[in-house]
């Protein structure tokens, strides 16, 4: 579900939307200029959260786009695995499996405090405190 909508042309470098159902965020917006009979078109760069996946798609200006809710909360490693950990919300004690960013596998240890998001249900550690 989405937390707001805004138009193409509106997504900045950095804003967060949804792709095909995945969080991505903005790394460029090439607005073109509208023409005599149509409207403006928005080619948008974007990298996904959870793998670090590049898209790049056309749309129109006036179409809108989903912006979805993070939540950035802190957490305490109980356990690690290759690409997944176990924690515990340091905030309601609720013990969760959640995965690995990329570039932080093979830093995290046990008993580390992480930020970890919650994006659209699909929880990943993004920052090691």
């Amino acid at each position: 579900m989405a937390f707001k909508l805004i138009h193409a042309t509106q997504g900045k470098s950095g804003t967060t939307i949804l792709v095909e159902g995945v969080a991505c965020i903005i790394k460029s917006n090439d607005i073109s200029k509208t023409g005599r009979h149509g409207h403006s078109k928005c080619r948008i760069e974007a990298v996904n959260l959870i793998d670090g996946k590049k898209k790049v798609f056309v749309i129109g200006g006036h179409d809108k786009l989903e912006c979805p809710m993070i939540n950035k909360r802190k957490a305490q490693v109980l356990s690690v695995s290759e690409d997944n950990a176990n924690i515990m919300d340091l905030e309601n004690f609720e013990t969760i499996d959640v995965l690995i960013s990329e570039e932080l596998r093979g830093q995290i240890k046990e008993e580390d405090q992480v930020e970890y998001w919650d994006i659209e249900g699909t929880k990943i550690i993004k920052k090691k405190l």
